[in-house]
């Protein structure tokens, strides 16, 4: 056989091994992995280099707007451009319903923005804000069938939060079509509290919003959402997860025997509540919801990339730009209530935690592996065409100078969002060359692929999705009495 392409000498890593051999690339999909290949109309020498699946990014908000009505800075061009430039070869952001929308025009809009511009691959999960019986009746099932198979629901934000009755009718046909909820778990009534008091005491700066968003808002919501996956018996994805005292409601409910999973990110590694005690308006930078900790919340993080808890690393990328356009919309007077939530970081997501974390031994690469791509395809029903490098998958390859030192800038990235939160800092390792499909998008600092080559990726109802078919012992007992399930 002749392949289109191969990719010579280097050390090939999943999430269940490495070795050192090579990778033949036909007709867009790996069809050979083993030392010596024939030959090849195109060779890449990969010698001393480090041959990883293309990431995959679960969380990130894509030309969507927020339930206050700011657009994101990137699109559907330059949000997976700068993906790409990352190590990353799938995304799958949200279509984003908001109150009074059809779930189904809500996708439509989202394709139409999505088709002409990306260069990489892309799923959708859906976000549910209004759950009504047309959405939960019709719309949902059938674009569940169609293969959007997961979706996000908020326990916080006056226009985007569920009630728990809400959430359990969620839940309920999640577990009945097969289908991954993920939760946006805070304590929407402390958050609004705390707010309502430092505002009328005059604290409107940047800083005030990680006062407002207690750790034990995040831990309340989680544990409530653990519970209510218990009572439905479903499986549940809680996303960004920045406190040490949620992460051990997790773990706790994963000990249980539950399919609760988790996922984190990095502005909960690399930042903490110092960096938005700036003057002026300068924190607002780095003001996401749940907001940075502290330094002990960091190691809790740490731990539970490495030990198990987390599933998923995702940059939960909300680009929103540094003027009255994003993060200010009320100018010099915007107070924390007020400014876009959210932080850029769908480009260093993947360096980043190579950096800090394999080159600082906290990870091994088959760890890193799966908690930035295989896991992912795994939990939303794209393995194994997307997360691995195995014969018949998509060629989707990421090849990395281990040794190569970077300084971020914002100068630097491709994203449109004018700042990074990441600014100054030196990491070590970097991916040279990413292939998608078998095409070679980026390549030694120059973009090779045009807007619309990306492909959207219906996903398959996932293994993570099916329920333990353990309910609880009174819904047991009254089905019995009623004399059939209950949902």
């Amino acid at each position: 056989m002749t392949f289109d392409l191969a990719i010579r000498g280097g050390t090939v890593v999943t999430a269940d091994q490495s070795f050192v051999g090579d990778v033949g690339v036909k007709d867009g999909r790996i069809a050979a992995l083993e030392p010596g290949l024939g030959p090849a109309a195109r060779d890449i020498d990969a010698g001393g280099r480090l041959v990883l699946p293309g990431g995959v990014d679960s969380h990130c908000h894509v030309e969507q707007e927020s339930s206050m009505g700011v657009m994101c800075a990137d699109d559907f061009y330059s949000a997976t451009v700068s993906a790409a430039f990352g190590g990353t070869t799938t995304i799958i952001p949200f279509a984003a319903q908001h109150r009074g929308q059809s779930l189904r025009e809500v996708v439509k809009v989202y394709h139409e923005r999505a088709a002409p511009k990306a260069v990489i691959d892309y799923a959708f999960h859906l976000i549910v804000s209004d759950p009504t019986e047309q959405v939960l009746g019709q719309e949902l099932p059938a674009l569940i069938r169609d293969g959007y198979t997961s979706f996000k629901v908020y326990m916080t934000y006056d226009k985007l939060r569920l009630s728990d009755t809400q959430m359990l009718d969620v839940l309920a046909l999640a577990r009945r079509e097969g289908a991954l909820v993920m939760v946006h778990a805070e304590n929407h009534e402390i958050i609004q509290w705390l707010a309502k008091r430092l505002l009328e005491q005059g604290h409107g700066a940047p800083k005030y919003h990680a006062v407002s968003h207690a750790r034990l808002a995040e831990s309340e919501a989680t544990s409530r959402a653990v519970v209510l996956a218990e009572l439905i018996d479903v499986p549940l994805l809680i996303v960004h997860v920045s406190a040490a005292e949620a992460i051990e409601v997790i773990r706790t409910a994963q000990g249980r025997g539950l399919r609760i999973y988790g996922e984190t990110c990095p502005q909960y590694l690399f930042l903490t509540a110092d960096d938005i005690d700036l003057p002026g308006l300068e924190g607002a930078k780095y003001c996401c919801s749940p907001p940075p900790r502290d330094a002990a919340a960091q190691e809790a993080v740490w731990r539970g990339l490495a030990d198990g808890v987390f599933q998923v690393f995702s940059s939960d990328h909300a680009p929103y730009r540094f003027d009255e356009s994003g993060k200010l919309p009320k100018g010099a007077k915007t107070t924390f209530k007020e400014m876009a939530n959210g932080v850029p970081g769908i480009e260093i997501r993947l360096p980043m935690l190579f950096s800090e974390g394999v080159g600082k031994r906290r990870l091994s690469l088959s760890r890193f592996v799966a908690l930035t791509a295989e896991n992912h395809a795994k939990m939303y029903g794209l393995f194994p065409r997307k997360g691995t490098i195995a014969v018949g998958s998509d060629a989707d390859l990421a090849i990395w100078d281990p040794e190569r030192e970077v300084t971020i800038s914002a100068s630097m990235l491709h994203d449109r969002v004018g700042y990074t939160p990441y600014e100054g800092r030196t990491i070590t390792g970097w991916p040279t060359t990413v292939i998608s499909r078998g095409r070679i998008v980026v390549d030694g600092g120059v973009l090779h692929a045009g807007r619309g080559s990306g492909s959207f990726l219906p996903c398959a109802k996932p293994e993570t999705a099916r329920p333990l078919g353990r309910p609880v012992p009174e819904l047991a007992l009254m089905s019995r009495v009623v004399g059939q399930p209950l949902f």
